[in-house]
């Protein structure tokens, strides 16, 4: 008899109306590729921590915002972290999977991050922390996919409650892009030429600089495996800034790449999980 596969219990809503993206489209892409190499099963995200048990990992992919079912992430968080669950990504994620402190924390750092403040601090400590503009993005500290992402002048912070959120200032910015990587090895670019079209994108050829900025933050996550996809803008100056450091089921566009670089991503993916499962 053939020696056994690990099996995986692969996380996924293959109904979330996103954007721009058609995460089900994705996944049963992605998984069809995964199932040459693993014993794989599909659920929904309300449903992993009922069923987490019966496989060797738990591999979230496009689970949409756990914004909207908090309470039941956290619960399949904490029996997962409890019970030894192997989940992939890991639970360690320092970024996005861990709400958008970070952000705070690596502006305050002096990092290339668009500057933010805590808008627990209320709007004059915001407006004193944060260049002067004309305009400002309030976000929830916990949100995802721009839900509850407001777009305020001065005076209208003032007259907004600001808690629960983070503020930046409204940067101007030639594009978006988008580093993607498996464990800390970079696979391919992508970014949205045209800013007021965010969601079409096209690949793109990161430079040695390019690199050196999204490595610096794929080091700081300090995940041993796992997906992470670094946001960037680049400033009408030239330099990039982080937007969001997304690590826990970020949208990975694998339709956008070529034949090539989406295989390189599949077999990267293949032995990153496989490590996992090796090393726990």
């Amino acid at each position: 008899m053939p020696a056994s596969r690990p099996s995986l219990l692969y996380v996924t809503d293959l109904a979330y109306p996103a954007n721009g993206r058609r995460y089900g489209d994705e996944d049963t892409r992605l998984t069809a590729r995964l199932r040459e190499y693993f014993d794989l099963a599909l659920c929904h995200p309300l449903d992993a921590r009922a069923l987490m048990g019966r496989f060797d990992a738990v591999v979230v992919r496009n689970s949409g915002p756990v914004l909207h079912y908090q309470e039941e992430y956290d619960a399949f968080r904490r029996a997962a972290l409890a019970e030894g669950v192997l989940v992939y990504n890991p639970l360690t994620g320092r970024g996005d999977m861990a709400g958008k402190q970070y952000l705070l924390d690596l502006s305050a750092a002096g990092e290339p991050v668009i500057p933010t403040a805590d808008g627990d601090h209320g709007a004059a400590a915001v407006l004193a922390a944060l260049p002067a503009v004309e305009r400002y993005v309030v976000k929830p500290r916990h949100g995802a996919d721009s839900v509850g992402l407001r777009i305020l002048t001065a005076d209208g912070l003032d007259g907004e409650g600001l808690g629960g959120c983070l503020v930046q200032p409204y940067v101007p910015f030639r594009h978006e892009v988008s580093f993607y990587y498996v464990d800390r090895d970079f696979q391919y670019a992508l970014y949205a030429p045209d800013p007021e079209r965010r969601w079409e994108l096209v690949p793109y050829a990161a430079t040695a600089d390019d690199l050196a900025f999204a490595d610096r933050f794929v080091e700081w996550n300090t995940l041993s495996h796992g997906i992470q996809r670094v946001d960037a803008c680049r400033t009408e100056e030239g330099g990039l800034l982080l937007v969001e450091l997304e690590d826990l089921n970020p949208y990975l566009s694998l339709d956008l790449v070529d034949d090539p670089t989406r295989e390189a991503f599949v077999q990267a993916m293949c032995r990153s999980v496989e490590s996992l499962l090796r090393t726990g």
